[in-house]
């Protein structure tokens, strides 16, 4: 069988999707990943074949925000282009495969071109508040921030947003594909039987019984091992705090921020560069600057993490043992930010600009005893068998 893993996000959302391609490979299954072409490079070093799709995210990251939201004509035209171009790659990508599996709501192509194929598809999500739910709101857009209200209606009027966004282009596309149009582009891209690939104690679904398949976290190993210059950082005294912000945009005068929260709580710091290029204006004995690296060797020696609240930070972390504190700017962040205070194992920072007097006060609190305590215990609970379980399921899919 050969499976294509298809994704249009950052790190976040294509680690998953190489976790699940290395759990099939063991399975003796062949894998394609259809991703970012900032991925590429990385994805091909692990001997899997790559089809990139769209811009590169780091230089979209880098560039400035729009000083007013997009209007309706406008948000338009990038929906058709994105659909156009994600009909053409994919279904190029796509072909002598035997399944589809996309990841992040806007793959809006997809299912389309498993129907043309006449393959299965399966939809995954890496949070519970991607999908539906009356338990929750959906998860806000870009420069929309979370919204209160009847959970109902808000995914009425989500799932109505989806259709005005995309379905002129898709439906355009099935056309001349020679399919039927569609009236719910939500429901098409998610099915009703998405996988949600998010670990059951931090993220459990809160609807079991509704078709929706939890197969816990897709977790890549990683055994490469911390740089010298990280080693003797950590030996050279007690454990820092680590700041990240990832693959996002991060507000101005972030690291100054973090570095004066890390001194004001006692503490050395670890600053990742991240895309957000996150340095210190000062070099000093107390702080270290580091690109990419193993969390997973990091994560354990450090005293709290601090970070924007990705699904991936966030469960890295977790299973370290290390206490939290989420400063949440955008879709699932604001999720995962309450999630890790309501577990009691660290901050949710409130929302809006980080300063480092705010910074402070999150960090010293989640630096108490007690939250090490509950970091420590949830460690224990995090499941490691994720990707294993959806590849199985995979496999049970095509054959059935």
């Amino acid at each position: 069988m050969r499976v294509l893993l298809s994704t249009i996000g950052s790190r976040g959302d294509v680690q998953p999707l190489v976790a699940l391609a290395t759990e099939l490979r063991a399975l003796g299954q062949e894998v394609h990943l259809c991703v970012p072409p900032d991925f590429r490079g990385w994805i091909e070093s692990l001997g899997m074949p790559v089809t990139p799709i769209g811009p590169e995210l780091r230089t979209l990251t880098a560039a400035a925000p729009p000083t007013t939201p997009p209007s309706p004509e406008t948000l338009r035209r990038l929906a058709e282009a994105s659909v156009t171009t994600q009909f053409e790659t994919v279904m190029t990508a796509a072909k002598d495969c035997d399944l589809i599996v996309a990841a992040t709501a806007i793959q809006v192509a997809a299912r389309s071109v498993a129907e043309v194929l006449k393959i299965p598809y399966v939809f995954t999500a890496f949070c519970p508040v991607v999908l539906p739910s009356q338990h929750h709101s959906p998860v806000p857009a870009p420069g929309r921030p979370p919204t209160a209200g009847d959970n109902r209606e808000l995914w009425a009027q989500d799932a109505a947003r989806f259709t005005t966004n995309f379905g002129p282009a898709l439906n355009s596309h099935r056309t001349t594909l020679g399919l039927t149009p569609v009236t719910d582009v939500r429901s098409h891209i998610f099915t009703d039987h998405p996988l949600l690939a998010a670990d059951p104690t931090m993220a459990p679904w809160p609807e079991p019984g509704t078709g929706v398949v939890e197969t816990g976290a897709w977790l890549l190993p990683d055994d490469r091992p911390l740089p010298d210059d990280v080693l003797a950082f950590l030996d050279a005294g007690e454990p820092p705090v680590y700041f990240g912000f990832g693959s996002i945009r991060a507000p101005r005068g972030l690291a100054e921020a973090m570095l004066a929260a890390a001194r004001a709580t006692g503490r050395r710091a670890i600053l990742s560069r991240g895309w957000a290029d996150l340095l210190p204006g000062d070099p000093a004995p107390d702080v270290l600057s580091i690109s990419e690296i193993n969390q997973q060797a990091l994560f354990p020696r450090v005293a709290a993490v601090v970070h924007h609240g990705g699904a991936g930070t966030t469960t890295a972390a977790a299973r370290a043992g290390s206490p939290q504190v989420v400063v949440p700017q955008v879709y699932d962040q604001f999720y995962w930010a309450q999630q890790v205070q309501n577990l009691g194992v660290g901050i949710a920072h409130p929302p809006g600009t980080p300063t480092a007097e705010s910074l402070t006060v999150a960090l010293s609190e989640t630096l108490w005893p007690d939250i090490a305590v509950n970091a420590t215990d949830l460690a224990g609970k995090i499941r490691t068998d994720g990707a294993t379980t959806a590849a199985n399921h995979l496999l049970r899919l095509a054959q059935s």
